[in-house]
């Protein structure tokens, strides 16, 4: 009798606990309209670069452009110089690594492999001009600066194609320098919405439909919405522009949150607020990605280099989307996709050049992030997962990355000469790692932030959608207990407990006032 009373007595607390907290309110008004109002007004220049003299003389080369740019912002060269986006990498600290030096000069992914020894056609996305190679441009001369690719509000600048990031030369650098503002849309999609060889190869949540997507496709970049800008969000200071892209950066730094606007409690139900502390806003407000065009999800190298009649070939689906290139081989693409859902706590790892691989027989991750139900730091996060099949040196047991572009014929490039061992050999020479002579290949995986593509409340994710033990969003997810999605036999015990316990409580309190009313009555009549 006595253990009954305890189990009765702690099932009464749990009772009282869930009470208090259902009945706690912490939203905290974020005043919508106001941000609406805040981010629709749009900041209108107060310089007009036409009217001045030094950007009236004929231009000949960008990099007079660039050195006419500096005569007025005269320190701003210096600011350029020390982002990622010039030097294509920086030092971050990386766990069991130390302070290493990371980013696209040097990084691994698995889509084009890896920019160095093909900087003439991968450099058309950088703000620098004329990077031939990596390792001999002149990362401190200024004159090098691409003002222009930021800062064209002309419509018109276009990087040439395979020219190293040099301009397109037919371009009218004039009309151009005289109509120069704060970077738009434009200026930032027409490399990040086309990384990886095409329109959304890489991200999923980046592609050409937010150049003027409408309310469906994105809240806050909608044209008929509040039409922000991607420096609304990505805040810039003296040219370091915020975010972090976590397939080339490792530490929790310098990173973009939705409750920089939005708070943490942005929502009027309790409940919904209680999510954010393990809950990325994105989880919920973003259900699916790749919602106007399909972005790819696996690539297999090991099947290029095919040809007909002696050349190279390609092949579409129905979508136009390339499935063959004999340049880069078999490709899979989605579209509407729903993410999948990792815990993230801001910290990552990355498989770097000459690390050896422990096991070829599992899948490689390339960036791994880290996180977990047990780290207070760590939140689910949606992601898009890119699987690819890349080659490898079975010898040396490590990624090789071969010899892509070059301008000419019989120089090795793997897009000119379609020689695989030969690509290889080049390709490892210029990064200074032997090459074994011998090709197998490994199947390897990349974890891909979803950030963008934020569907509107009405169209976010449901609460069944993960709640449920068929299908749910969060099924991979298994270190933690989930109602709806989990069963446990003393929660579930418990909880018909607490149940049991409310009706006995309820008859208990009620029987009590019925009693008491007739024993007054009784009273009352005597």
């Amino acid at each position: 009798m006595k253990k009954i009373f305890i189990t009765l007595g702690l099932l009464l607390i749990i009772f009282i606990i869930i009470i208090i907290n259902l009945g706690s309110r912490t939203y905290d008004d974020t005043n919508l309209d106001k941000l609406r109002t805040e981010k629709s007004i749009k900041e209108k220049s107060s310089v007009d670069h036409s009217k001045f003299p030094i950007l009236q003389r004929k231009f000949n080369t960008p990099s007079e452009v660039t050195l006419a740019c500096l005569t007025c912002h005269n320190n701003r060269a210096q600011e350029v110089m020390q982002s990622n986006h010039w030097n294509w990498e920086e030092p971050i600290y990386i766990k069991g690594r130390g302070i290493v030096y990371l980013g696209k000069k040097n990084a691994i992914n698995n889509f084009c492999l890896g920019t160095e020894g093909n900087e003439l056609a991968c450099a058309k996305c950088h703000v620098g001009l004329g990077m031939e190679s990596s390792e001999t441009f002149d990362f401190k001369d200024s004159s090098k600066i691409d003002c222009m690719v930021c800062h064209d509000n002309s419509e018109t600048y276009a990087k040439g194609k395979e020219m190293g990031g040099a301009p397109d030369p037919n371009l009218n650098l004039n009309e151009i320098a005289q109509h120069i503002g704060k970077p738009q849309r434009t200026n930032c999609g027409i490399c990040h919405f086309f990384g990886g060889g095409g329109n959304n190869v890489k991200h999923g949540d980046l592609e050409k439909s937010l150049f003027e997507p409408t309310k469906d496709i994105d809240v806050h970049m909608a044209v008929d919405g509040m039409n922000m800008s991607c420096v609304d969000c990505h805040e810039t200071k003296n040219h370091y522009i915020g975010g972090r892209l976590y397939s080339l950066a490792s530490n929790n730094l310098n990173r973009i949150y939705c409750e920089n606007c939005h708070n943490s409690t942005p929502h009027k139900e309790d409940i919904l607020n209680k999510h954010t502390l393990k809950v990325a806003c994105q989880t919920c407000h973003i259900p699916v990605y790749a919602k106007v065009n399909a972005t790819k999800t696996y690539w297999d190298w090991s099947t290029a280099a095919k040809l007909k009649d002696g050349k190279p070939y390609e092949e579409f689906d129905e979508d136009g989307n390339h499935t063959y290139l004999s340049t880069k081989g078999s490709f899979k693409w989605g579209k509407n996709l729903k993410p999948d859902y990792v815990w993230f706590n801001g910290t990552a790892n990355h498989y770097l050049m000459g690390d050896k691989i422990e096991d070829t027989t599992k899948t490689l991750v390339l960036n791994q992030l880290y996180g977990s139900y047990s780290d207070r730091r760590s939140k689910i996060v949606p992601v898009k997962t890119m699987y690819s099949k890349q080659c490898y040196d079975p010898e040396y047991l490590y990624l090789t990355l071969p010899k892509l572009f070059s301008p000419h014929p019989g120089e090795g490039a793997f897009w000119q000469d379609f020689d695989c061992l030969r690509a290889l050999d080049v390709g490892m020479k210029e990064k200074g790692l032997p090459f074994s002579g011998k090709l197998s290949f490994i199947e390897t995986k990349m974890s891909w932030n979803i950030n963008h593509m934020v569907s509107s409340k009405e169209k976010s994710v449901k609460c069944i959608e993960c709640h449920t033990r068929n299908d749910s969003r969060l099924q991979n997810l298994k270190d933690f207990y989930m109602p709806g999605r989990d069963y446990n036999t003393f929660v579930e015990s418990a909880g018909i407990g607490v149940i049991f316990l409310s009706f006995l409580i309820v008859i208990i309190h009620g029987g009590t006032r019925v009693i008491t009313s007739i024993k007054s009555n009784k009273k009352e009549k005597k």
